[in-house]
């Protein structure tokens, strides 16, 4: 599988940015190559954040900026659910790597009287583990409208549970916010997915049941698809895939992915 992003930026006064733009290596996504190119060419700088993310920094120049990102990665559809059905885990029982995923966050607003509510009203009737994630996931397809431009980098997971329209960084947080209150880990994954109808960079929500991550994306009518991660953490303001700090303007983003051929003949399935 193959994805690239180009943004496109006008700096008006010297702007220093961080990015999230280069794949994570981890089980189950090894990376053929990758590339990532900034031009005019400036200097830069990489580290790995809390959450093992790659992450660069570098100040942009006056002037037309483009940042060009490529990754071509051999990775494997989303994890069948298997039989039986993962299990909910007691908070007790959770690593403590985890742990941080079962608390409120910024965009995230779990611990709130109207969130308990409605994650009630959707699953408190719903057998503890997967079954609860995916009546969620479900209920958010079919009961949110996905539309370009109704929300903005404020809105929040509450916000959504009122307005029920958004896109997918705003399905994503309800999503987690929902199953948090359940006290279910969940966590913000962002990256590529070959099968969105206006090609995009994505997100998508990660649960922790039965000792393992699982996959859900509540855009789909059912979550399929090659997905290469870049980032994951607690909600967008973790894995912001660039963040300035200074006058500049995104003019125009780009996206493409394509799925190679191997992976996507019927013996991969």
């Amino acid at each position: 599988m193959k994805g690239k992003s180009v943004f496109s930026y006008e700096v008006y006064a010297p702007t220093t940015i961080t990015t999230m733009l280069r794949p994570r290596r981890q089980e189950g996504q090894s990376i053929i190559r990758e590339g990532f190119d900034i031009s005019p060419a400036v200097p830069f700088s990489e580290y790995t954040d809390i959450y093992g993310n790659p992450c660069q920094r570098t100040i942009l120049p006056v002037g037309q900026v483009t940042i060009t990102t490529e990754v071509e990665a051999q990775v494997s559809p989303a994890r069948p659910i298997p039989d039986p059905e993962p299990h909910y885990m007691l908070v007790g029982d959770l690593p403590d790597d985890v742990m941080h995923y079962i608390l409120p966050s910024r965009y995230c607003e779990s611990d709130l009287h109207e969130i308990n509510m409605l994650a009630l009203q959707i699953a408190g009737h719903i057998t503890p583990g997967y079954q609860q994630v995916e009546a969620i996931r479900s209920w958010i397809h079919h009961n949110v409208t996905y539309q370009y431009g109704v929300t903005d980098a404020s809105t929040t997971a509450l916000d959504l549970s009122r307005s029920r329209i958004g896109v997918c960084r705003d399905f994503t947080h309800l999503a987690i916010a929902l199953c948090r209150n359940l006290c279910i880990p969940t966590r913000m994954t962002v990256g590529y997915l070959d099968k969105l109808k206006d090609m995009d960079l994505h997100a998508w929500f990660e649960v922790y049941i039965g000792g393992d991550w699982y996959t859900f994306d509540a855009v789909q009518e059912k979550t399929e698809g090659y997905r290469i991660e870049i980032a994951h953490g607690r909600d967008a303001a973790d894995v912001a895939m660039i963040t300035q700090y200074g006058n500049a303007t995104l003019q125009s983003l780009h996206v493409e992915v394509e799925l190679l051929e191997a992976e996507s003949s019927p013996a991969n399935h």
